[in-house]
């Protein structure tokens, strides 16, 4: 619980441990008992076939908006599903109150079918800034946390993003094919060129943790649901990454970006992979 006189920077170095409790509780809770049991009855489509939801989501993300509300009284949770089932509850993100931000499970397509790439991302955000994030690979035992200027953390382990590899194609994960208008096509078909590697992204926070160790050069994604990037991108920025939209500007998890937009393990990465996607634009 938040005290009277608490900045955030204050609740935030008392209870982020309880915030990482409370994540790993959920997702012990209802979703990893779910997983690869999962029964017909507990998975729907939302707006189509590749746009799904389970009883994993919907009870993980009711039992995080009860806990985490609960640690920081006068928050507010933008939760997917919250805001599938209410769009105006997005609008949360435009105000002054904290916000927990939060995707129960990210990848629910791989969940779905038993791939063990998916995870539970929590953000905390305030007047548009994200402040912390946590990102909990529940099926890897995988927890990495980021606070604003503090660094980025992966099981304890401070993360470097690094440079890449000189003379290696930069591998680039993009949106899916599936997910993509042909418009967000061609703009990302700039991306088969020389000396890039581009291949279709899975879980969108687990891209962004593999930016955050160096393991991958960049994201390009087309779509702006701030529960998709919100822990990521603080995760990028705080192992040394950065991130840009068309227009050179950072991403706003508030809206309103020139997409697509990417992010990258270093600043040169960001501008090189950006300038090709206003190539296809």
């Amino acid at each position: 619980m938040i005290e009277e006189t608490e900045t955030i920077e204050e609740f935030l170095a008392r209870c982020s441990a309880d915030v990482e409790e409370a994540v790993r509780k959920a997702a012990a809770a209802e979703i990893l008992p779910r997983f690869r049991r999962l029964a017909a009855h507990e998975v729907d489509q939302k707006s189509g076939p590749h746009d799904l939801v389970t009883d994993a989501d919907r009870l993980a993300e009711l039992r995080l908006t009860e806990d985490l509300g609960a640690l920081l009284p006068g928050s507010v949770v933008v939760g997917e599903e919250a805001v599938h089932a209410d769009p105006a509850v997005y609008r949360a993100l435009q105000g002054d109150v904290p916000v927990w931000i939060v995707d129960p499970v990210d990848g629910t397509r791989q969940f779905v079918h038993g791939d063990d790439g998916f995870c539970t991302l929590v953000a905390l955000a305030r007047r548009g800034t994200v402040i912390a994030s946590w990102t909990y690979a529940a099926a890897r035992d995988q927890f990495a946390t980021a606070i604003r200027g503090q660094g980025a953390h992966l099981d304890g382990e401070r993360l470097f993003a690094g440079p890449p590899t000189p003379g290696r194609d930069l591998v680039v994960a993009t949106s899916h094919p599936d997910y993509t208008t042909d418009e967000q096509k061609r703009a990302l078909r700039s991306l088969w060129t020389e000396g890039v590697a581009p291949r279709a992204c899975g879980s969108a926070g687990l891209e962004y943790l593999a930016v955050a160790r160096g393991e991958l050069d960049a994201v390009a994604f087309s779509w702006e649901a701030a529960w998709d990037h919100a822990a990521g991108l603080l995760l990028v920025e705080e192992a040394g990454g950065t991130h840009l939209t068309l227009t050179g500007e950072p991403f706003r998890v508030t809206g309103g970006n020139a997409l697509p937009f990417t992010a990258a393990r270093d600043a040169a990465t960001a501008r090189r992979v950006a300038d090709l996607l206003r190539t296809g634009s």
